[in-house]
């Protein structure tokens, strides 16, 4: 009976420790984003995903900052270790700074080696490579593809019989090997055994005077040769400068587009929509308008339905909400069939009950509008709680901060708060209570009261005929001075 290859690897290992020149960035490359997600989180993921028992990431320039991620991104559900290469010698070198953090691991181990600026790997080509590696007479297998335009990759130099022979850097090949359409993805699969023994057989004696890993190659074919496992150029591509980072971004979203329509998700405009990686679940019949950003952990529920040009980051969104056009979320809660928009703004700690509505050009901030409440339009409501079924008026604004501290303003259920109100927080509207328009409140206003402030208003008659019939006169001395 023959032993089915296990496609999982053992070990990942995700070599991030290069300084990203080319991306002319105080920040190191593996920490820029595609789709809101930094570079390494990508390929981390897919390790993670195709059932890596261990994850080492290999670390040098900036490395506090890429393990501080690291750390606060994994370390509660799946443990990612670090090895530092303490000086950039090239990739075979980052994979010897691993090895202390494999002792003890058998040498039949599996060993994925993959690339922190390499962010659309998928699970499924880590597979292909594990079972590869276990085909392998030698141990190994790599990874190659054919770019749809000219890239300084390293080139896949095959034999008579069209074994893996070896793997010439562009830098070192001559013009017959560019030639070679088929390129090195610079991923691959390994036995640990293999790996340890051949690192150490690894010299810098090349154009760059760097520790190459392709050089693994040629040690394969003395063995027999390493499988070659074929791959799109759109899922292998890494990053090396800000055109790249484009390019793979575009590509990232069309995944993630594709992957939502295909569970249910209707997008007016696929090409115009911006989901990040890490946003979901999106519910059956979510409809998203052109130009709709998710972004950050959004998560929208059944039926609901997001606008042109909103952006949400961080965001709930209930089944059956309405977001209008051009608003703008973040950190808050939409609630079951509630409306929001046109032109609203909803700041961290906004939570919008079912069925109430914040109409165009609100803002809330640290607020809480309960079941059917209403702020329809030209509203500020900061650190505050709206009762159900209460009406906030035009104009209205609960004036939370003194210059030192923010105050918090109640209103309760039923109350009604007139146009062009003010509320001087610390205050309480009490249930079913008025506040009449252009009402400054600064005292709580009682259960089923009515809150006035204003002047009395005054009726002088015949003031604008008077004052209009003085500006004629005046306009009239001005144009004829000498009264001709």
């Amino acid at each position: 009976m023959t032993t089915p290859y296990t496609t999982a690897p053992d070990i990942a290992l995700v070599l991030a420790a290069g300084l990203g020149t080319r991306m002319h960035s105080a920040t190191v490359k593996v920490l820029h984003e595609v789709a809101g997600k930094p570079l390494i989180a990508w390929a981390v993921d897919a390790a993670i995903d195709a059932g890596a028992r261990r994850v080492v990431a290999v670390l040098g320039h900036q490395r506090e900052r890429v393990d501080e991620f690291l750390a606060s991104r994994y370390g509660g559900k799946a443990t990612v270790e670090v090895a530092v290469q303490a000086e950039p010698r090239g990739t075979g070198d980052a994979v010897r700074a691993a090895l202390p953090a494999m002792t003890g691991e058998p040498d039949e181990a599996v060993v994925a080696i993959l690339y922190g600026d390499a962010p659309l790997v998928t699970e499924g080509l880590l597979a292909s490579l594990c079972a590869a590696c276990q085909r392998s007479p030698a141990g190994m297998a790599v990874t190659a593809t054919e770019p749809p335009h000219p890239v300084a990759y390293g080139r896949l130099v095959r034999d008579s019989r069209g074994r893996l022979a070896r793997i010439v850097e562009h830098v070192d090949a001559t013009d017959d090997e560019r030639a070679i359409a088929e390129v090195n993805a610079g991923i691959y699969a390994i036995r640990l055994g293999r790996l340890r023994e051949d690192l150490r057989h690894l010299s810098a004696d090349n154009a760059q005077g760097e520790i190459y890993l392709t050089d693994l190659a040629a040690r394969a074919a003395a063995r027999g040769g390493a499988e070659v496992v074929r791959a799109p150029w759109e899922e292998v591509m890494g990053i090396n400068d800000r055109v790249d980072l484009a390019a793979v971004a575009r590509c990232a979203r069309r995944r993630i587009n594709e992957a939502w329509m295909i569970a249910g998700v209707t997008m007016e405009a696929p090409e115009a929509t911006y989901i990040d990686a890490d946003c979901g679940p999106l519910g059956a019949d979510v409809w998203l308008g052109p130009g709709v950003c998710l972004r950050g952990q959004t998560r929208i529920g059944d039926g609901a339905r997001i606008d042109a040009g909103c952006v949400l980051t961080d965001v709930v969104v209930e089944a059956g909400a309405t977001i209008k056009p051009s608003s703008v979320l973040s950190e808050a809660t939409i609630g079951t069939a509630a409306q929001v928009g046109p032109f609203s703004h909803c700041r961290p700690g906004t939570v919008i009950d079912e069925r109430a509505r914040i109409g165009n050009f609100v803002e809330t901030k640290k607020s809480h509008i309960m079941a059917g409440a209403k702020a329809n339009h030209l509203a500020y409501l900061g650190d505050a709680s709206v009762g159900a079924g209460a009406n906030i008026g035009a104009g209205t604004i609960t004036c939370n901060y003194d210059g030192v501290k923010k105050h918090r303003t109640v209103i309760e259920s039923g109350a009604f708060i007139g146009s062009d109100s003010q509320l001087i927080a610390p205050v309480t509207v009490g249930r079913d209570a008025y506040v009449g328009s252009g009402t400054t409140v600064t005292r709580d206003v009682p259960r089923s009261s009515l809150a006035l402030s204003r002047a009395k208003q005054v009726n002088i008659d015949g003031w604008a005929d008077r004052f209009r019939d003085a500006q004629n006169r005046r306009q009239s001395r001005q144009s004829d001075p000498d009264g001709k």
